[in-house]
């Protein structure tokens, strides 16, 4: 079958479906300039873990929850190929989900391999209807550090642009892109509407940085959100939600009242004792559900 049939016909009945407002000019969604509001999503992770699995286990069990907005962590070669994307497109259309961000590879290494990889996946994620791209850095100090975070952002701010596809910078724990003074230097050497951050709420309580300092002086850059909840402040080990220290809901207010538009991820959550995945993932989306509000 057609790939690009493929495309067609799933682009067109996202629109139809989402509302997403494609033009006869433009085969893909304006970005920049509409206000999406915000909805919930959850990521492959929850249910794949770090594994190359396919998203065998994700598309059994978010058709599942009320969850429909799925984050894709494309960390595999059959993931990233022609053929993975064109998986993706046609197993969301069949379940009745919306594919709205791919995570790939960290930054880091070779700027050239890394450009060329990210330039990619903004590609595939505007032929899925998507309208971000997610990467996290390399462990402190290696992999050319926070150096060349900046050197292949640089590249990507205007492919950003032209394609109307934003880039949301995650921060982790022990990792090039973790606190304040990070975020300082890359926004000072990259400034662009289409580059922003990925905001990990467990990873910041985890690095011992505080969501709400990060929220006062970075609101207008961030896009992105992931909820996670952390053993304690200044130590990462993810847990169960309600049984950690990360106060999710009122950091997702405080972006809110910032006029925080975009999607709340929820990521890399292990199941409360007793409770299946489908139970645990559904807990997690009513508890949160309170703040979906599209414009």
């Amino acid at each position: 079958m057609s790939t690009n049939l493929n495309r067609r016909n799933f682009v067109k009945s996202s629109a139809l479906l989402t509302g997403l407002g494609f033009t006869a000019s433009s085969p893909y969604p304006s970005i920049s300039t509409k206000e999406m509001g915000v909805e919930l999503a959850i990521a492959t992770i929850c249910l794949d873990g770090f594994g190359d699995e396919f998203f065998k286990p994700a598309f059994e069990i978010i058709p599942q929850t009320p969850i429909r907005n799925v984050e894709f962590n494309v960390w595999y070669p059959r993931s990233l190929s022609p053929a993975g994307i064109d998986s993706i497109r046609e197993r969301c259309y069949h379940n009745g989900l919306t594919p709205i961000s791919l995570q790939g590879s960290s930054f880091g290494g070779n700027a050239a391999k890394d450009t060329a990889h990210k330039l990619w996946l903004m590609e595939k994620a505007k032929e899925l209807g998507c309208s971000r791209v997610k990467f996290t850095g390399a462990k402190r100090g290696e992999q050319g550090g926070l150096g060349t975070v900046i050197e292949v952002l640089k590249e990507l701010a205007p492919a950003a642009e032209d394609l109307d596809v934003l880039v949301t910078v995650e921060n982790h724990a022990n990792n090039n892109i973790e606190n304040i003074e990070d975020y300082e230097k890359i926004f000072a050497a990259v400034d662009s509407s289409h580059v922003g951050m990925c905001l990990d709420m467990g990873h910041f309580d985890g690095a011992g940085v505080s969501n709400f300092d990060i929220i006062e002086q970075f609101h207008s850059k961030i896009n992105h959100i992931d909820l996670k909840d952390v053993v304690a402040f200044g130590t990462y080990k993810s847990v169960p939600y309600g049984e950690g220290v990360t106060k999710g809901e009122e950091i997702i207010q405080a972006l809110i009242d910032k006029g925080y538009s975009g999607y709340v991820v929820i990521e890399q959550a292990p199941p409360k004792e007793g409770l299946e995945l489908v139970q645990e993932m559904t807990r997690i989306y009513n508890q949160f559900a309170k703040f979906e509000k599209k414009a």
